[in-house]
Formats: structure tokens, C-alpha cells, sequence
């Protein structure tokens, strides 16, 4: 495992290895990726805020995906391809927190609570500046959760899935109130979880 990496593991999945071969030899970088992967995320969060039917939520889904599947084939360019750049770790960390923020309060405002999804963007920006830190500390990078990317996209498709079942069944949403409200305490828990590790290295580095 690569020090400061996160660990996935789709990464080692054949079909998107493959994929990420064929955009190296086609001469994509990794930070092109990884800007594609904002607009995937743009386009989810249009759909999120333009209506509740099911196309939209699938639309919000795929867009969600795609955003994750450019978070895995950039790094695997980026290192396996040995295409790494100067700006490589730019890339890397400002379109995720583009992709998250855009996504999270697009949701807050399709749920009809649109202080909860601005929340939720800042905690999740939170744990993502907490990691970084310990990181700028000289230690190594925690991906610790119970929320962290991975597990916001997956509770915000998940979301997005039972609205159409919402949809279908004439009842009130409150799924993506409830995903939100999930992902804001999770991130605020990941937040502390982070910090007392960083605390800990801290501890052992000195001792």
C-alpha cells in the first residue's frame, strides 16, 4: 500500500485497471480525470435539484458513480501509469471537495432542507482538512471513518434510490433528509475518530 493513499478496493478490480491502461495510452492524465470528475458530480447535483422522478434519481446515480470511478482511475494513472505531476496532489484533494460540496448541498435543497445538505458539505470538507493535517504534521494520512467518502456516496445513491420508491408510492421523501442527516453526524464522528488518531501518532512519535 502506497503511504498517504486511500485504501480502495475497486482499485484492484480488472475491468477498471483495464479502463484506466487504455485512458494512459490514449494520453489522459490524471488530473483531467480527476476534473472530469467534478462535472460527473455537477451533473448528478442538477438532477438532484431538478426534480424527484426516476430519472432524475437515476441520472444522480450514475453521476454519483462515474464521479467515484474518476476517484479511482486518476490515482491508478497517476501511479501505476506513472503519470504523476507537480500538481498531481492539487488535483487530487480540490475536485473532491468541489464533487462533495456540490453533491451534498444539491441534496439538502431536493430534501427541502437546505441548512442540513450546507452542513453536511462543510463536515464532510472537515474531515477531509483533519486527514490533510495530520498529513502537514508529518504523519501518515488516517482514512478513518464511520463516514468517509466512500460511505457518503454510498448513503446518498442509497438516497436517491428509495425517493423513486418514494415517488412511486405517493409518500412524503424523507429519505435524502435522513441520508443527510446520517452523513452530517457520521462526518462530525470521522472528524474526532481522525483527530484522536493524529493525537495518538502524536503521542507515539514523541515517546
Amino acid at each position: 500500500m502506497t503511504p498517504n493513499r486511500r485504501p480502495i478496493k475497486s482499485r484492484s478490480n480488472e475491468i477498471i485497471r483495464g479502463l484506466a491502461s487504455r485512458l494512459a495510452t490514449c494520453g489522459i492524465t490524471p488530473n483531467q480525470v480527476s476534473t472530469a470528475s467534478v462535472a460527473f458530480a455537477a451533473i448528478a447535483a442538477a438532477a438532484l435539484l431538478y426534480s424527484h422522478t426516476w430519472p432524475a434519481m437515476l441520472i444522480a446515480i450514475l453521476g454519483i458513480q462515474l464521479r467515484l470511478l474518476c476517484n479511482v482511475v486518476d490515482g491508478l494513472i497517476a501511479v501505476e501509469g506513472g503519470k504523476k505531476s507537480l500538481l498531481g496532489a492539487l488535483y487530487n484533494e480540490f475536485p473532491d471537495r468541489i464533487a462533495d460540496s456540490l453533491l451534498l448541498v444539491a441534496s439538502g435543497y431536493a430534501a427541502g432542507i437546505p441548512w442540513l445538505g450546507w452542513l453536511s458539505a462543510l463536515l464532510a470538507a472537515l474531515t477531509a482538512y483533519v486527514r490533510v493535517f495530520g498529513g502537514a504534521l508529518g504523519l501518515e494520512q488516517r482514512f478513518l471513518g464511520p463516514m468517509a467518502k466512500q460511505q457518503r456516496m454510498a448513503l446518498l445513491s442509497a438516497a436517491c434510490l428509495l425517493v423513486i420508491v418514494e415517488t412511486a408510492l405517493q409518500r412524503p421523501y424523507y429519505a435524502m433528509g435522513i441520508a443527510l442527516a446520517v452523513i452530517a453526524a457520521g462526518s462530525a464522528l470521522t472528524c474526532v475518530t481522525r483527530t484522536r488518531a493524529i493525537a495518538r501518532d502524536l503521542a507515539a512519535a514523541s515517546s
